[in-house]
């Protein structure tokens, strides 16, 4: 593996660690949180810039549409809440007020998939990119560790429309460079490979090394791609990974309804007819326990994306 864990950080802190430096390129960069701001990691903005910090409480719906009145007068506002509850919860004042009304808001979602772990199926969301990405203008980011996101989160900031962009807790590999520029609507290649390509997304994209990793080990040469945006697709990226390998595996914390393989199918099945395999949460709420056990349990971990991978080149 050309990637190293430099030490496992949650991408939360990410998030809050781009959140406060694109506070710092932008004066009209503001944030709001439903009593969150500790899970979120926005104590460090809220202290360096007070009077651009709104403590919403526990009223998302409301978040949010102050978040779009502070977007109508110019500035740009951060709407941060647990994924479950800023997207489930007030659907309609994000469809309504935001992508409607071409509201320049960020929906910062953290502590989403069933990597949130002890809270239960309650606070767990395995089906909340499936509601974003079906909003007309919305665009979707999902990063995959500490410094993509912190990347992600002032690329966020610099985009004008909106935005939802989720993040995690567990601590996990931070592996990815410390300062590269994030692009919105571009796909990462990896690792180059020739047998079979893995898509992955968020949490998703090192197991989806860990398990290239094992499959080279069996003469097995998978190329993996870091589906970072999930909307705008890079489809382009798609298509030409897909004609090279002949094949294709798409890794997901999130169900399958609405996801990134039902996206990515689409796609392929539009102009590279490929068979598929999918890693992902299938149809079910989350459950109780610790982060990793639960992606075992789910099926979205490296030895079950390998797996994946070796069923569908049986295919090719």
């Amino acid at each position: 593996m050309k990637y190293t864990d430099t030490g496992k950080k949650d991408t939360r802190s990410g998030f809050g660690a781009g959140l406060y430096e694109a506070g710092k390129q932008d004066s009209r960069v503001v944030a709001l949180t439903a009593d969150l701001k500790g899970s979120l990691k926005m104590d460090k903005f809220a202290d360096e810039f007070p009077e651009r910090f709104v403590q919403c409480g526990i009223a998302e719906a409301n978040m949010i549409g102050v978040a779009a009145g502070l977007a109508i007068t110019g500035k740009i506002p951060f709407a941060g809440s647990f994924a479950e509850f800023v997207t489930g919860r007030v659907y309609d004042q994000i469809r309504q007020e935001v992508c409607y009304g071409e509201t320049n808001v960020k929906i910062a979602a953290s502590h989403a998939g069933i990597t949130l772990g002890e809270d239960g199926a309650t606070h767990q969301t395995m089906e909340d990119i499936a509601l974003m990405r079906a909003l007309p203008g919305m665009v979707v980011i999902n990063p995959c560790d500490y410094n993509q996101t912190k990347a992600a989160t002032i690329a966020a900031a610099k985009y004008d429309g909106p935005v939802y962009l989720r993040f995690g807790r567990p601590s996990v590999p931070n592996f990815t460079p410390e300062d590269q520029d994030f692009e919105i609507g571009k796909a990462y290649v990896m690792n180059e490979g020739k047998d079979v390509t893995i898509f992955a997304t968020g949490h998703t994209v090192w197991e989806a090394l860990k398990a290239a990793d094992m499959l080279e080990a069996e003469g097995i040469c998978a190329e993996v791609i870091d589906i970072a945006t999930i909307k705008p697709l890079d489809e382009q990226a798609v298509v030409e990974s897909v004609m090279k390998t002949g094949a294709a595996v798409v890794a997901e914390e999130h169900n399958m309804p609405g996801g990134l393989g039902e996206l990515i199918a689409g796609v392929l099945a539009a102009r590279r007819p490929s068979p598929m395999a999918y890693v992902n949460g299938g149809d079910k709420f989350g459950q109780t326990g610790k982060p990793a056990e639960l992606m075992a349990a789910y099926g979205i971990d490296a030895e079950h994306i390998a797996e994946a991978a070796k069923t569908v080149i049986d295919r090719k």
